[in-house]
C-alpha cells in the first residue's frame, strides 16, 4: 500500500535547470533507501541516484556533478535538482523507494524534456 507521487517535469532548454520530488505515503519503514530511475525514449531504465535514510548519496556517473538528490526523513519526501541539464537527460523520471523487505515501490513517473 506504498504509494509515490512525483512532481516537477517539464520541459527545459540544454543548461537549464529542473527539481523533481516526491512524496511517498503508506506503509513507510523507519530506515529506507529513496531515489530516482529514469528511461530515455526506446532505452533501457536506469539508475540516476538514491539516498538512504541516513543521507547516503549514490549517483550514476552520467549525473554525478550535475544532480543532486536530497531527503526529508520527516515527510518522506525526496527531491532531485537536476542543474545544467542535456538532451540525453531527456526520460521519464520515476522515483523509488526500497525498504528492509528488499521490495522496490514505483511512482508513477514524471516526463523531462531537454531541448538542444
Amino acid at each position: 500500500q506504498v504509494q509515490l507521487v512525483e512532481s516537477g517535469g517539464g520541459l527545459v532548454q540544454a543548461g537549464g535547470s529542473l527539481r523533481l520530488s516526491c512524496a511517498a505515503s503508506g506503509s513507510i519503514f523507519r530506515f529506507n533507501t529513496m531515489g530516482w530511475y529514469r528511461q530515455p525514449p526506446g532505452k533501457q531504465r536506469e539508475l540516476v541516484a538514491t539516498i538512504t535514510s541516513g543521507g547516503t548519496k549514490n549517483y550514476a556517473d552520467s549525473v554525478n556533478g550535475r544532480f543532486t538528490v536530497s531527503r526529508e526523513n520527516a515527510e518522506n519526501t525526496v527531491y532531485l535538482q537536476m542543474n545544467n541539464l542535456k538532451p540525453e537527460d531527456t526520460a521519464i523520471y520515476y522515483c523509488t523507494l526500497r525498504v528492509f523487505t528488499n521490495t522496490l515501490y514505483w511512482g508513477q513517473g514524471t516526463q523531462v524534456t531537454v531541448s538542444s
